[in-house]
């Protein structure tokens, strides 16, 4: 099993700007797809809960960009566990051009949500449901030599030497 959640993408002309690169929020939109996509695919019952009382709420997201896609590319948007503290857990995000050549890593992004609960009074924090948690384990981000990454409350973000 690959250590990463995988959408894969083809960039549609929809997509791009005048200069005919693909406009920035376009990764991010991706981002989401990525996200939503992997509860369908790995957690059907947070869906269900989606629909009753579960609120997954986008605290924070972020993408740095390192080269360009255009119309036509292909990309293979890759997510893994990075962080997880209280209700909220973060994602990271690696975008992939693939298939002309080597895999080319054209960004990297990441997205803290929160899980919440709808009550009469708004939104509670609500501790991630053991079934997304479940799902997310396999995913939990590893250096390349396969150690754990994943950061829990208290500890200190990784430096730029770790990054």
């Amino acid at each position: 099993m690959r250590p990463y959640y995988e959408f894969g993408h083809r960039v549609t002309f929809a997509e791009t700007n005048v200069v005919g690169n693909v406009y920035f929020t376009g990764y991010l939109s991706w981002q989401g797809a990525c996200r939503e996509l992997f509860l369908a695919d790995k957690a059907p019952q947070v869906i269900d809960r989606l629909h009753r009382d579960l609120a997954l709420v986008t605290v924070s997201c972020s993408c740095e960009y390192f080269s360009e896609l255009f119309a036509l590319d292909e990309v293979s948007v890759r997510m893994t566990l990075v962080r997880q503290e209280g209700n909220q857990m973060t994602m990271a995000f690696d975008y992939y051009r693939v298939g002309r050549g080597p895999a080319l890593l054209v960004a990297r992004g990441e997205q803290t949500v929160a899980c919440m609960v709808r009550t009469g009074d708004g939104l509670v924090p609500e501790k991630i449901p053991d079934e997304l948690g479940a799902a997310l384990r396999p995913y939990i981000a590893r250096t390349e030599n396969g150690e754990i990454t994943l950061r829990t409350a208290g500890e200190p973000p990784a430096g730029p030497a770790e990054q």
